[in-house]
């Protein structure tokens, strides 16, 4: 299984062709980021020396009559610092330190980047949809708009805030909590999804009926599309509700069936990520409009462990009952989804259990994952659930 952190700040050995991130310090003394040599680690092997590219810093660009919309009418995302950005080291100097020299620290790296973490990639699609949409509704305030949430002191938020301008991102909304709870901020935000590298105040997101996942990093990365933000779901305790698997998990595959067939034409619950899945088709639903719905700059899947013929109907006709398009449903009867996630290229894969988590990771796939429902409670050594 591939090595992955549960700090999902852990550095990545792959690259991102198409997102053409800049590589940038992670908190070494070499320079500021006006002008340094640093290394382009997709050009390396094993046995070869860094290159040097130079690195100068961005001017951000702001187009004219942008605005920002009012959190309740936008689908916002809420992202941490250490998804966002790479501050393993940053990290290391707190536990190891203690936080009056984790704050020398920033202030004294303050003009050094960070380097893009997991939760980037996504973020830089997001922005791409909202370009889209406003060439096609200039006025309209339904757009993504992204929170960055903190645990920092505000001196940090110089060093973010140059982070974000070199990597030239659109992020004006700040939470910098100063190592309270940002729940209560997300409530108030009307937050639609909130990724962190906590898993604790994930679950604590999620009881307050937020969608929310904690985000990993896998030591390799495939490349994303820069045009289309594509997001794929798992089923049972993330988009529905765990009402299946808990039978699944009590009495096992045939009574599954039996149940689902019992049950074909009763709508699942909804689980904690339906919510995003709404939002996402609110936006799809934008583009169809104007003609678009060949060339949306969106696309979401269902990846699940469901057979089609035996259990998946119940699936597809609660997606529609609740008037939700999901653009492709693959059923995997168990099989794994790593290789089919490794075709899809998604942004950001959504799944319960830890398992699927990190088989979505070992093929290249930057996955969440979701702390709901009776997964959570089973022994770690049950490896699958083909009921999923």
């Amino acid at each position: 299984m591939v090595k992955m952190s549960l700090d999902p700040v852990q550095v990545m050995s792959g690259k991102v062709k198409e997102l053409k991130v800049s590589s940038s310090s992670n908190g070494d003394t070499r320079g500021s980021w006006e002008e340094k040599e640093e290394f382009d680690q997709s050009q390396l092997s094993p046995s070869a020396k860094p290159k040097p590219v130079s690195l100068r810093r961005r001017a951000r660009k702001v187009e004219g009559g942008v605005f920002f919309p009012k959190p309740e009418n936008a689908v916002t995302v809420a992202v941490s610092s250490r998804v966002l950005f790479r501050t393993e080291r940053e990290q290391k100097v707190f536990e190891q330190k203690g936080v009056e020299e984790y704050l020398r620290y920033q202030i004294e790296h303050e003009n050094e980047p960070f380097a893009p973490g997991p939760a980037f990639p996504f973020v830089k699609a997001l922005e791409a949809v909202n370009t889209r949409l406003r060439e096609l509704y200039p006025q309209s305030e339904e757009l993504f708009d992204i929170v960055l949430v903190t645990y920092n002191h505000a001196h940090v938020g110089i060093r973010l805030i140059n982070t974000i301008n070199y990597h030239n991102l659109f992020i004006e909304r700040f939470c910098m909590t100063g190592g309270s709870s940002p729940i209560g901020y997300l409530k108030a935000w009307h937050t639609d999804l909130y990724l962190s590298a906590d898993a604790e105040k994930v679950r604590e997101a999620l009881a307050e009926g937020i969608a929310a996942a904690t985000m990993f990093m896998p030591e390799k990365l495939t490349e994303v599309s820069e045009s289309q933000l594509r997001v794929a779901f798992d089923g049972d305790a993330v988009l529905f509700s765990d009402e299946s698997e808990r039978i699944f998990k009590a009495h096992g595959l045939d009574k599954f069936f039996e149940h689902e067939r019992e049950n074909e034409d009763t709508l699942l619950d909804h689980g904690p990520l339906k919510g995003f899945l709404e939002a996402l088709g609110k936006l799809q639903k934008k583009f169809y409009a104007k003609g678009q719905r060949l060339d949306c700059p969106i696309r979401t899947y269902l990846v699940t462990a469901r057979s089609a013929a035996s259990s998946g109907i119940r699936a597809l006709k609660t997606l529609r009952a609740w008037g939700l398009e999901i653009d492709e449903a693959l059923f995997l009867a168990g099989a794994p989804k790593g290789p089919m996630l490794e075709k899809i290229r998604p942004h950001i894969y959504f799944d319960d259990q830890m398992f699927h988590v990190e088989g979505a990771a070992e093929m290249g796939t930057v996955a969440a994952h979701v702390p709901y429902g009776v997964a959570q409670k089973c022994n770690t050594a049950q490896k699958t659930s083909v009921g999923k």
